[in-house]
């Protein structure tokens, strides 16, 4: 086999192409009597503004808002930028802008939302009652609880003054259609960048018993503003997936045939505790070596196991890294430098946690790298510290920002041989 890090970056590069908003604008709409407004949030909202401005054939305008440095170039779309995972002053300003326009748009007028993870930070708009400073704190406490996206999302649409359908009444009463990149287990629509524009049928209740699970405290004003925060129910509108995390799977699947593999989706809605998924994985990648097969699938020629969703990390300690770096440092200690297994792990938007680096690479040096600079694993898991565990032995995938979004990407290799 040609380089072994190779064949899988190219792999994880495929899935990472299909999942770009070019070329995946499948509906059009037609022109409206009055204007055509583009608004929209999250990490790929300006590569999708782009992408829909070469495909609308019509005059249009808008804003959108994207994390620093995820700017693409726009021609009449507005492009600003502001602070992801925790808000800041810029994302509460650019997030007045839109919902002035919103407001602005009349019954003649179409109004087009783009939507990408990340959205629930960047589109950042309190409840009466609650602070930007409280607000901040809460999302901060959530960030390193551990909870699911799909649990933080319900607690973000109850601290909102634009999500959980809100902008959609917004925008009333001018035609709304939603396009979004995918970031969800599942695909919900009412969890991607926590639902501004969709029906969510998520009750006030469920975010406080979420906010007590994780020992999240919050103010008597908090917690009285979130208990009559109650979402609205509105009328649904178009909803368009540009992409999803499964399309960047079938995309990779593809790929890897091409290589002469044998490739398996498990699945494009993994969650749970990272350094426990990495763990499991290592545990299934065992069981493949010594039963020679997975399922009806022979290891008569190199398997690649492939998956999607979104794990957490509950922070235990100070160090730096995000959740694939953790995903694949458990995984690495676990398979305890087994011969034959490679495997990376990425955050598809190119940021893994906080740090530079879309995530990392595992092979069976991994743990002899580690012991040449008398690095213990164990210690680094337990400190949250991953990225630097590869930092030091140079198996940080960088890929700077990509533009998109579909979450977490995991490609696991197994050879037949002991090479």
């Amino acid at each position: 086999m040609e380089n072994i890090k190779e064949i899988l970056l190219k792999i994880m590069y495929s899935a990472l192409n299909a999942s770009k908003p070019e070329g995946n604008f499948n509906y059009i709409p037609s022109k409206p009597e009055g204007k055509t407004i583009v608004l929209g949030a999250g990490k790929a909202s300006a590569s999708m503004a782009k992408a829909f401005e070469k495909t609308y054939p019509h005059k249009l305008e808008g804003l959108v808002i994207t994390r620093y440095g995820h700017k693409d170039k726009t021609k009449f779309i507005n492009v600003l930028e502001a602070s992801h995972p925790i808000p800041d002053i810029n994302g509460l300003n650019a997030t007045k802008k839109i919902i002035k326009l919103a407001k602005n748009a009349s019954q003649k007028d179409l109004v087009i939302f783009l939507i990408s993870g990340g959205a629930s930070a960047l589109l950042f708009s309190a409840a009466q009652g609650i602070s930007f400073q409280e607000k901040q704190n809460i999302n901060n406490m959530l960030l390193k609880s551990g909870a699911p996206i799909t649990e933080m999302n319900i607690v973000r649409q109850s601290l909102s003054a634009i999500k959980g359908g809100r902008l959609s009444e917004i925008i009333k009463p001018a035609k709304l259609i939603t396009y979004a990149i995918s970031d969800i287990p599942g695909d919900d629509p009412k969890f991607i960048g926590s639902g501004p524009t969709v029906n969510s049928n998520v009750r006030v209740e469920e975010a406080v018993k979420i906010l007590k699970k994780y020992d999240i405290q919050v103010s008597k004003n908090v917690l009285k503003t979130i208990k009559k925060n109650h979402l609205p129910k509105i009328e649904e509108t178009p909803f368009h997936f540009v992409s999803t995390p499964m399309m960047a799977l079938k995309a990779a699947k593809n790929e890897a045939s091409k290589n002469n593999l044998n490739p398996i989706i498990l699945t494009d809605r993994l969650e749970g505790e990272a350094a426990k998924e990495g763990e499991k994985m290592a545990n299934l990648v065992i069981k493949i070596k010594g039963e020679k097969k997975f399922n009806n699938v022979s290891l008569d020629r190199p398997i690649v196991l492939l998956s999607g969703g979104e794990t957490t990390v509950t922070l235990k300690g100070n160090g730096s890294g995000g959740r694939n770096t953790e995903f694949m440092l458990s995984m690495a200690k676990k398979l305890n430098g087994m011969k034959g297994v490679y495997g990376l792990a990425i955050d598809t938007d190119g940021i893994d946690g906080n740090m530079d680096n879309a995530g990392s690479f595992i092979s069976p040096k991994t743990l002899l790298k580690a012991n040449e600079k008398k690095l213990n694993l164990e210690s680094f898991l337990q400190r949250n510290d991953s990225y630097t565990f590869f930092k030091n032995i140079n198996d940080l995938i960088i890929t700077k920002p990509t533009l998109t979004n579909v979450n977490d990407f995991r490609a696991i290799l197994i050879l037949p041989s002991e090479s």
